[in-house]
Parts: C-alpha cells; sequence; structure tokens
C-alpha cells in the first residue's frame, strides 16, 4: 500500500472540512422547505450532491411538482458524469469499489485529484479517495447538525456559507490556469454562466460552460 503525501492529505483534509460545513446550510434549507430532518439527511447519504440536492429542496419548498425538483437536480448532475469521464481511466477500480468512486465523484474530489498531477498518479489518487471520502463524511455530519439546529439558525444564507465551495473550488483551479488558452475558457465560461442564469433552467449555464470547452479544445487542436 502506497504511503499518503502529506501535502495531499493536508489539502484534501481542508477541502473536505471547507465544503463538508456547507452541509449545514442544506440541513436547514430542507427542514425549512418541510422536509424532516430524515428526509433532508437520507437526501445527503444517497443523492450527494450539494447543487442537486438544494435544487430538489428549492423546487418542491417552493410548491413546484417532484419531476421538475428531479429534472433539475439531473442537469446539475450531468458535469459528475463528466467527472467521471476523467477519473475513470486514472482510478480503474471494478465491482462495489466501482460504486463508491460514482457516489463520491464531486467538484472536489475531482479539483484535488488533477490539482496533484505534478506528483503523479499515486497522489492523484490519494487525493480523489480522501477528498471525497472526507466530503461525503463532513457533509453528512453537517446536514444533520444543520436540520437538528435549523430553527436556532434561523436563515442559512445569513452565515455566507455558500460562498465556501466555489471559494474551496476556485483555489483548487486557479493554480492550473497556466496558458492564455486556459484563462481565455476560464473568462468565457464565467461570462457565459452569469448571461444564462437569469434565462434559463438550473444546471443549463453549468453543462452550456462544459460544451463551450469542448469547442475550446477542439479549436486548440485545429491550430496545432
Amino acid at each position: 500500500m502506497s504511503r499518503v503525501n502529506r501535502a495531499t492529505a493536508a489539502q484534501s483534509l481542508s477541502v473536505s472540512f471547507t465544503v463538508g460545513a456547507y452541509g449545514v446550510a442544506f440541513g436547514a434549507a430542507g427542514v425549512a422547505a418541510g422536509f424532516s430532518i430524515w428526509q433532508s439527511c437520507l437526501l445527503s447519504l444517497l443523492t450527494f450532491s450539494g447543487a442537486s440536492q438544494f435544487a430538489v429542496v428549492g423546487v418542491l419548498g417552493s410548491g413546484g411538482s417532484a419531476l421538475s425538483a428531479i429534472a433539475t437536480a439531473s442537469l446539475l448532475g450531468v458535469r459528475n458524469s463528466l467527472y467521471g469521464l476523467r477519473m475513470a481511466p486514472l482510478l480503474n477500480v471494478k465491482g462495489f469499489k466501482r460504486v463508491i468512486a460514482a457516489q463520491v465523484t464531486i467538484d472536489e474530489s475531482t479539483g484535488v485529484a488533477l490539482s496533484q498531477e505534478p506528483l503523479g498518479p499515486v497522489a492523484m489518487r490519494q487525493g480523489f479517495w480522501l477528498t471525497g471520502i472526507g466530503v461525503y463524511i463532513f457533509w453528512n455530519i453537517f446536514t444533520l447538525a444543520g436540520a437538528l439546529g435549523a430553527q436556532a439558525m434561523g436563515d442559512p444564507s445569513s452565515w455566507g456559507l455558500d460562498a465556501a465551495v466555489p471559494a474551496a473550488f476556485l483555489g483548487l483551479l486557479w493554480p492550473r490556469l497556466e496558458k492564455n488558452l486556459d484563462r481565455a475558457l476560464a473568462i468565457a465560461a464565467l461570462f457565459l454562466a452569469l448571461v444564462l442564469t437569469p434565462f434559463v433552467p438550473a444546471g443549463v449555464p453549468i453543462i452550456s460552460t462544459a460544451l463551450l470547452a469542448v469547442l475550446f479544445g477542439v479549436k486548440a487542436n485545429l491550430w496545432r
């Protein structure tokens, strides 16, 4: 068994705790939207995709149908499938371990794994597993805490925890923008998402930026 790289472990733990703490906001939001404590916790245990979970409680809490909630959550979850395509050759897992890998393939586990690329594939795999499992554990603990303390917390958005997830992901992504093309893609994706967000259903801006990345990749190959 390979020895765990200390730098990888430290980064995984910091990201796991920071992002997992946002589960407090979800637990409180779930109860505020009419979900029971256990329903909120089951959503975290089984769905484990923060954006999709907030979409479900948001749509159902505002009187939307279950079909609309599922459709919105599914759109937001498409990006995890794209992450899976990137991670599958690296992890090379089978059987039940593959099921676990699919469950913990999220923004943060993928981001930490890719950020360890200079340290080699072993560190990348360690970053993926440590972060994915770490976020899963902390997210579910804090979901329960948020659901139990929903009334005492008041408005979850006033805590500012919603900034934790994008801030952590941005911190992982920024050092990897080494080329001008990478920076151009990041800026273009930012503006596209901002422009589309007020006019299209949740999830569509994210998928659109993924398609934008494909277009940039095709252009880059044509210029070679």
